[in-house]
């Protein structure tokens, strides 16, 4: 899913620096449009038995740059970076397109990025790590730590994480959409969010079915900052960030944007027209959809958040019970599996995020762009996940299919 405001949203898989080798190097093939140089290694020759993971040689990696242009090229995307490799198998490392349509500043792959509902993966993190210190349930009660939330003697912290708690999402409000889009920059508070949320009568019973809504974050933001007595963008830079050796992830209080970073193009606007939302103040999605990271980074914490590392086993098997939320496609809390791909994909005005794992492989999949203009009612971000598994897994074709609800247009 993602966090946004007014198209039908879309599930991904919905939000870091370390790497032994700087990007475009490596065990395989992989080209850097920062030098514009590919390098190889010695690989095996040997046919992939069907359904492995293939060797990343030039030639795959030619399939896999055609497929990226095709899209590009087709979903009108400015610029994308991708980042792709899975243990022995090499890694397919680019950029395409620009970073900057007035400039014509090509895209490159250490940009900074809004990752937009990946952010929730952070947030919903931070409330495990408390589970595993034991100060909070899965199963409380959110009116336990907040007041006034419809249902909230019956609503679960479980069910929040989620998308099962019923709760309308305050990003489909007329109200909200007018007052973000007549100014960009203006901050909004959580109790604001809420407050357009809970104007709305709750959709359905608690666990009675998954629906995508930004609210349930915000709440389960404001659970960590109780329980732990810290703001929470302080504490998952401290406990969450840190420890993962995330040295370019962050989570901003208002506009700012780290450089070097791309220039985003949205068409969320209050006429429809495409303008930069570059500097939007990313305060209106807070605990679901603020942060800001890059390729690098994600790609660490592809693997981190699918396998569990800052929790205990037990949790982060609680986290991993998925269940339907859309065709082929599970959430478990705050984590999609899409076709075996375990992650989450963001988007927020201006950008798209994927960041994806695949365990039977060891595969990561980060998939960055600076629009979030859907090409056909379809996320772009989809479509290129889509077409870079349909290449290397097709056995595990990342297809998230559209779904009205968490981003449903309200009228003008």
């Amino acid at each position: 899913m993602t966090t946004r405001l007014r198209r039908a949203a879309v599930a991904g898989a919905a939000a870091v620096g370390l790497l032994a080798a700087p990007l475009g190097t490596g065990t395989g093939y992989a080209q850097d449009t920062d030098t514009r140089t590919a390098r190889t290694a010695a690989v095996s020759a040997a046919p992939t038995r069907q359904g492995e993971f293939p060797q990343l040689t030039p030639a795959v990696a030619r399939q896999l740059d055609r497929a990226v242009r095709k899209v590009l090229a087709e979903a009108k995307v400015p610029g994308v970076m991708v980042a792709l490799s899975a243990p022995g198998k090499g890694e397919y490392i680019r950029s395409f397109g620009v970073a900057d349509k007035s400039t014509g500043q090509p895209m490159t792959t250490n940009l900074y990025m809004r990752i937009g509902s990946e952010t929730k993966t952070f947030t919903v993190t931070a409330l495990l790590e408390l589970v595993d210190q034991g100060k909070v349930g899965l199963d409380d009660p959110i009116g336990q730590y907040v007041d006034g939330v419809p249902n909230g003697d019956r609503i679960t912290l479980r069910e929040l994480a989620g998308m099962r708690s019923g709760l309308y999402n305050y990003s489909e409000d007329p109200d909200f959409f007018k007052a973000l889009t007549s100014n960009p920059r203006k901050p909004f508070t959580p109790q604001e969010l809420l407050a357009y949320s809970f104007k709305h009568p709750v959709m359905f019973e608690p666990d009675a079915r998954f629906y995508y809504s930004n609210t349930n974050l915000i709440l389960l933001g404001l659970v960590v900052e109780k329980v732990s007595g810290m703001k929470l963008n302080d504490y998952i830079d401290k406990y969450v960030t840190t420890p993962a050796g995330l040295l370019h992830t962050v989570f901003p209080v208002g506009a700012e944007f780290p450089t070097p970073h791309a220039q985003g193009y949205t068409d969320q606007t209050a006429d429809g027209q495409v303008q930069d939302a570059t500097d939007w103040n990313p305060s209106w999605a807070w605990a679901a959809g603020a942060m800001v990271s890059d390729l690098a980074d994600l790609r660490k914490w592809a693997r981190i958040l699918a396998t569990g590392t800052l929790l205990e086993p037990a949790t982060q098997a609680e986290r991993l019970k998925v269940v339907d939320a859309l065709p082929g496609t599970g959430y478990g809390l705050g984590i999609f599996n899409v076709q075996g791909w375990i992650g989450h994909n963001g988007s927020l005005p201006g950008y798209q995020s994927l960041t994806v794992f695949l365990p039977e492989a060891q595969a990561t999949l980060v998939v960055l762009l600076n629009t979030d203009i859907a090409a056909e009612g379809e996320e772009p971000s989809t479509l290129f996940g889509k077409a870079i598994t349909e290449i290397v897994t097709p056995d595990h074709v990342f297809d998230l299919p559209a779904q009205g609800g968490a981003g449903t247009p309200p009228p003008r």
